[in-house]
């Protein structure tokens, strides 16, 4: 049971931190924007506060700055002299993917969308809150160093909320990372660029010169400071609410300019954006089941209107502390490889570097999901989920403050609504998720309107599309409880109470479960350790030296949280029991997911299985990846019936 200590430092939080830590205060920005013209603050005298070292440049100077460039040049010549090709035919295609991709930021253009969603965010949401305090250490980070904004992912609402926060407090506006299928859009797109959106493609393959332009593109902006950098770690938006694993391309390409010692530090920003109720969460419920996800398109746009007549409850946005790069490098990288080759070469980062950049993309999710705010709707549908097919209200809401307790003990971010009793809290979260749940004759069911009218498989497939929306909200409160969830399935699975063994089998699932929540590398003793600390805490477990056991009390906190987690151990079992029956020869993904969710569904329809969420083809997803991680990939038949034996144990 060794841990790293380089892991150990860079990732350090005592465990008064895990339960006490004190966050901002909220102030909703709607509130004015209610009672003033939205007119008048669309044309507001806009002087934002910017970068120190800021040379003013016109996004068509920055392309020519990006062209020009030594980086560039280099790239065009090598790719030239290779196919034989005029160094002005590639230096042509390099301005063709500049025009492509670059922003073309006006104040018009933001001064039009900050009247537009003001309106907007009024007819959908009843609040909107940020936390002042962090748009104030915002406000000193731009004026100090550059800065790389890393919000959070749920919605489509994310890609403009950050430019519409900082445009109400006068900071400066961001550009930001957008895929290449909003340029479908047609005049959205272009609206979106002059808004500050540059556009990269989905893959960029084995393309050199597409790769450099890029690169440069974006380190051109960061390093002379012209506007914050914002883009999203998790790559695209989470359908199931939880934290995507990240991806690091974006980030090893803003973290360059400090390794090269281009500037003296750089701020990275997590941003923490909480819905109550998301606005595709039905738009997702049937990606999961399959259908595909609708193109963007304009006319898609315009069909949405109709959302504009719902309510979408609360949007919290936590702006976290900024977190320099020079601080986190410290003692950790050693930057003397990129002073031995000039800066316009191009370099492969070593293994050390390439860790680092890893372990710092860990450490922004996990501070993004340390500031994640929970509505009591999240309790609800947490307890909801495992009392199917209904509750009694009354035990419901016993139920919901029980686990409110427990998630704040637990270090939970709970925002309750001011002076709301729980019964009214409840039924406030009811009322809002009325598509979900509802109150009859005394007892919380499902929202199954319809569902008994059909065939087997479209009862089926009505009812997994009502349950995948559900555990989207209850998924929320995962984050807050993977780590004593784990510990309490490891002394199931090893009916043993010697602490040796409990922490092998959580290591076990801890490895098996990687893709489907957010674990810093190489410490796994110390989320043993979290979690233990956490279930100490609330005395639902003593533990000595040797041994780990269950207090008598704590029998109801074990199961419940053994009971949270059922679905994702059940749904990796069939998908194993799968793999080891149905699969005899190679297959890829897009082979896998159709396969596995036609036998997940017989089994739904014959009655044998109620693990509706093994229908998620996110779930499926991450079940595979995490045979192939684990080296499990060679043998799959004997592998999973392993795995379906040691999972057994924690469900029996």
């Amino acid at each position: 049971m060794s841990l790293s200590a380089t892991a150990t430092r860079f990732f350090s939080t005592s465990k008064d931190e895990l339960t006490s830590k004190k966050r901002d205060e909220f102030e909703d920005i709607l509130e004015e924007r209610r009672l003033s013209s939205d007119l008048r603050y669309a044309m507001k005298c806009y002087t934002p506060v910017i970068y120190k070292g800021l040379s003013p440049c016109k996004p068509n100077a920055i392309k020519s700055v990006v062209l020009q460039s030594e980086q560039v040049q280099y790239v065009i010549k090598q790719l030239a002299k290779e196919m034989g090709e005029s160094p002005d035919i590639i230096q042509e295609e390099a301005m063709e993917i500049l025009d492509e991709m670059g922003h073309s930021m006006q104040l018009g253009t933001v001064r039009f969308f900050a009247f537009t969603l003001s309106k907007i965010f009024k007819q959908l949401f009843q609040r909107v809150c940020v936390n002042e305090e962090g748009m104030q250490r915002l406000q000193r980070a731009i004026q100090e160093h550059p800065v790389v904004l890393l919000p959070s992912h749920r919605s489509y609402v994310d890609f403009l909320m950050l430019s519409y926060l900082l445009y109400t407090y006068d900071l400066a506006l961001p550009v930001i990372a957008a895929g290449i299928d909003f340029l479908g859009m047609k005049i959205v797109g272009e609206l979106l660029r002059r808004a500050g959106a540059f556009f990269m493609r989905r893959s960029f393959g084995g393309n050199r010169l597409y790769w450099a332009v890029f690169a440069e593109y974006v380190k051109t902006m960061l390093r002379n400071g012209y506007a914050p950098i914002e883009f999203f770690l998790e790559g695209t938006r989470s359908r199931t609410a939880k934290t995507l694993t990240p991806k690091f391309g974006l980030l090893s390409i803003v973290m360059e300019p400090f390794f090269k010692r281009e500037v003296f530090d750089t701020y990275l920003v997590p941003i923490s954006i909480s819905y109550e109720r998301i606005l595709e969460e039905s738009l997702y419920a049937y990606e999961l089941l399959g259908v595909p996800k609708p193109k963007e398109s304009t006319s898609g746009l315009l069909k949405a209107r109709r959302i504009l007549s719902d309510n979408f409850g609360t949007i919290h946005i936590y702006v976290g502390q900024p977190v320099s790069l020079r601080t986190l490098a410290s003692g950790r990288i050693n930057l003397c490889p990129y002073n031995l080759v000039p800066r316009h070469l191009p370099q492969k980062p070593t293994e050390d570097i390439q860790e680092f950049v890893s372990d710092v993309a860990y450490k922004m999710e996990l501070l993004q999901i340390e500031n994640m705010v929970l509505s009591p709707w999240v309790l609800v549908a947490a307890v909801l989920l495992q009392n199917l097919p209904a509750i009694d209200f009354e035990l419901l809401i016993e139920k919901t403050v029980w686990l409110k307790g427990l998630t704040q003990t637990f270090g939970g971010f709970i925002e309750w609504p001011d002076n709301l009793c729980a019964k009214k809290a409840v039924m406030s979260g009811l009322t809002l998720h009325s598509n979900i749940a509802r109150l009859v004759d005394g007892h919380v069911v499902l929202n199954d309107k319809g569902i008994e009218d059909g065939a087997v498989g479209e009862i089926v497939f009505k009812r997994a599309l009502v349950i995948l929306m559900c555990s989207t909200y209850r998924n929320q409160l995962l984050n807050v409880f993977v780590r004593p969830s784990l510990v309490a399935l490891a002394l199931q699975m090893t009916r043993s109470f010697r602490k040796e063994e409990v922490y092998s089998s959580f290591s076990f699932l801890r490895d098996i479960f990687s893709d489907e929540f957010i674990f810093f590398p190489g410490i796994s003793l110390k989320d043993f350790e979290e979690g233990c600390f956490l279930l100490t805490k609330c005395d639902a477990i003593q533990t000595t030296q040797q041994e780990i056991y269950p207090t008598d009390k704590g029998s109801v906190v074990v199961s419940f949280l053994s009971a949270m987690f059922r679905p994702f151990v059940e749904g990796y079992q069939l998908i194993f029991r799968y793999l080891s029956k149905e699969t005899k020869e190679a297959f890829t993904e897009k082979q896998f997911v159709p396969g596995v969710r036609n036998f997940v569904f017989q089994l739904l329809e014959k009655g044998a299985t109620q693990c509706y969420e093994a229908l998620s083809s996110d779930m499926q997803k991450n079940a595979l990846a995490a045979l192939v991680q684990l080296g499990f990939d060679v043998q799959i038949e004997q592998s999973c019936l392993f795995l379906m034996k040691e999972l057994l144990f924690c469900v029996l």
